[in-house]
């Protein structure tokens, strides 16, 4: 367990979430500290999205406990948790491909909770310079980098305390993915806690603090990233590394 000098901004306590009678997370625990970057790792199919959409509420757990800033919101409605100060950037991108760019952030912007810096469209612009010159830009006219942009500066543009970040570097290019991992980086930097959900195990060994891996629905390894980069026997069994 990671060791932290204050209570962590999100703890999930021995998760168990189904799809109808499918059980796929069985049992999962972890946790993210403030201003932290935490990265769950796994192959496809082991719940790593799964844990995305109980945190968020998109399919709560049937069983334990999910705590954000010291208050349990399991099975909270998916709005209520984010208004919290949750943000978060889906697998896939959704963005909305008949909107511009400009429509895109502004469509679900917020003020936020209060967590001293403002995101607005000058700050998202100083983050992602290309979004502002392709402001007019649909969002069906960008390139899949483009709106991997979009998508984490829409989440921005909720103020939130937090980012949940489903598979961000999915379907891109290799250079994409550095620019988006100096980009996850500087969010960071800014005081952002992130979980990182990836399978990219060198990006997530270069942004993460501390590193989790799911298999079947359970955690089969947490530790630092070094642990991580040192244990062949888990890279091979679990990461196909």
């Amino acid at each position: 367990m990671c060791e932290m000098d204050e209570p962590p901004i999100l703890q999930v306590e021995d998760v168990h979430t189904y799809y109808g009678e499918s059980y796929v997370l069985q049992g999962v625990s972890l946790q993210v500290g403030r201003g932290q970057a935490v990265a769950v790792l796994g192959r496809n199919g082991m719940g790593k999205t799964t844990l995305i959409r109980s945190i968020i509420g998109f399919t709560p757990p049937r069983r334990g406990r999910i705590v954000f800033k010291g208050m349990e919101i399991t099975r909270w409605p998916s709005h209520k948790i984010a208004r919290l100060g949750i943000g978060l950037v889906p697998q896939g991108r959704r963005i909305f491909p008949s909107l511009n760019v400009l429509e895109n952030l502004t469509v679900g912007a917020r003020s936020g909770v209060g967590n001293g810096q403002r995101w607005d469209l000058e700050r998202v612009f100083n983050i992602f310079p290309r979004l502002k010159e392709r402001v007019t830009h649909k969002g069906n006219k960008l390139s899949g980098g483009e709106q991997q942009m979009l998508a984490i500066a829409r989440a921005l543009m909720t103020n939130p305390e937090f980012l949940l970040m489903d598979e961000p570097s999915e379907g891109l290019a290799p250079l994409l993915v550095l620019e988006l991992g100096n980009t996850i980086a500087q969010l960071k930097q800014q005081g952002l806690s992130i979980l990182l959900v990836e399978q990219n195990l060198p990006l997530a060994l270069k942004l993460a603090d501390y590193v989790y891996v799911l298999s079947k629905g359970r955690v089969v390894f947490e530790g630092s990233p070094g642990e991580l980069a040192a244990s062949e026997e888990v890279k091979r069994n679990y990461l196909g590394v």
